[in-house]
């Protein structure tokens, strides 16, 4: 099949390369190859085009400039926040909580921070992924020091409460990291209205380059009572204020800076227009195919995201013959969707192993048009029919 006319509805994995961005690292490749750590005059345009990138990312969140720091993944920026802050207070504390649904990015720090002598806490969420309030309230302890709750999810998309429990935080002086991933470029985020002291993003998941990530650290360790509360978890040269040594990716950085540009100019045409496609979607398929479930929050969720599971079939057979009609989606988490584990995000919310297994997670983007969802909801349901019939788990 022409790839031109394949239809990508696996965008919560990763996004196409908007041209304008592309237009923007091509440009730096060519013009800005200095070091920006140099002295010399080429050193400084890199150094200039870092810290105006820092700015722009900086602006979509309401945050200091000075407080973002340049990554190479959102996986190294969550292992950065939640390392750190552990490393730095194990003296204070060494009490996490989190929640069983987080991205493996945080919860597998949390699960090695826990061999070294940590005490962390998962939450659990209610059927729409959601955590609890009190649940949250009632885990701190004296020895609590930091709390990574994800803004939102990448699986089901259901958005947590994260003001409220940014607030908790503050109230009991605790960090407050989010791995904001999946919600950063598409949902508006107010650090500090929002009380986040940590928030981790990654440039591929809106329209930007792969390998370049961001970490925010509020105030740098300014916060009272804490000093400087997150220590490097890599030691090198003096980049990134010594946060994360690595010669920076002035290239790529200015590529996530221009898609966050663009993310933060047409955000609200975006999740109009998104919120459309993902609800015809949901209306379409629980209206017109027997036995389906939506997963997640049926309106506190992302505007791109739908996650559908089909009882009697399995998600991969889906997927497969969906690939053949020329659409790509995904069962879950890229991150694990080789596992033939059922969805750990699906066990969390109390799906049964043998239902979670049938799910189909749909995620539209910038470039989904409305024809390629009708094609889409076409293909989709002799699929689910055919596949149904040869199935041994239902009567047919």
């Amino acid at each position: 099949m022409n790839d031109s006319k394949y239809v990508y509805l696996d965008n919560a994995a990763t996004t196409p390369m908007d041209p304008r961005v592309i237009d923007e690292i091509t440009k730096h490749f060519n013009e800005t190859y200095g070091n920006a750590s140099s002295l010399h005059s080429l050193g400084n345009q890199a150094h200039q085009v870092l810290e105006k990138s820092r700015e722009i990312v900086a602006s979509l969140i309401n945050s200091e400039k000075d407080d973002i720091f340049f990554t190479s993944s959102g996986t190294e920026s969550d292992n950065m926040a939640i390392k750190g802050v552990a490393l730095k207070n194990k003296e204070r504390g060494n009490h996490i909580i989190t929640s069983v649904i987080e991205h493996p990015a945080v919860e597998n720090p949390c699960k090695e921070l826990e061999k070294q002598g940590f005490d962390v806490t998962y939450l659990p969420v209610d059927y729409y992924g959601m955590i609890s309030l009190d649940d949250l309230k009632k885990a701190i302890t004296d020895k609590t020091i930091l709390i990574s709750i994800m803004f939102a999810n990448n699986e089901i998309g259901t958005l947590e409460p994260i003001k409220e429990i940014g607030a908790i935080a503050k109230e009991n002086d605790i960090i407050f990291h989010t791995d904001a991933v999946q919600a950063f470029g598409k949902i508006p985020i107010d650090v500090n209205e929002m009380n986040i002291d940590l928030l981790s993003a990654s440039s591929h998941k809106l329209y930007g380059p792969k390998g370049v990530g961001m970490l925010y650290i509020r105030n740098q360790g300014k916060r009272k009572g804490w000093g400087n509360y997150i220590k490097p978890i890599m030691h090198g040269g003096g980049h990134e204020k010594k946060m994360r040594p690595s010669t920076e990716n002035v290239p790529g950085i200015a590529g996530f800076a221009k898609a966050v540009e663009l993310a933060r100019d047409e955000m609200t045409e975006e999740i109009e227009r998104q919120t459309k496609l993902r609800d015809k979607i949901i209306k379409t398929i629980i209206e017109n195919i027997e036995e389906t479930y939506l997963y997640g929050h049926p309106t506190i969720r992302l505007p791109n995201n739908v996650n559908i599971g089909f009882k009697y079939i399995e998600g991969e057979s889906i997927l497969l013959s969906l690939d053949l009609e020329g659409i790509g989606a995904s069962t879950g988490s890229a991150c694990s969707s080789k596992s033939l584990e059922p969805s750990h995000v699906l066990r969390g919310i109390g799906i049964k192993n043998e239902d979670a297994h049938g799910s189909l997670r749909i995620t539209v983007g910038r470039f989904t048009t409305e024809e390629e969802v009708d094609y889409f909801l076409e293909k989709l349901s002799p699929i689910i029919e055919h596949l149904r019939k040869m199935s041994p788990l239902k009567e047919n």
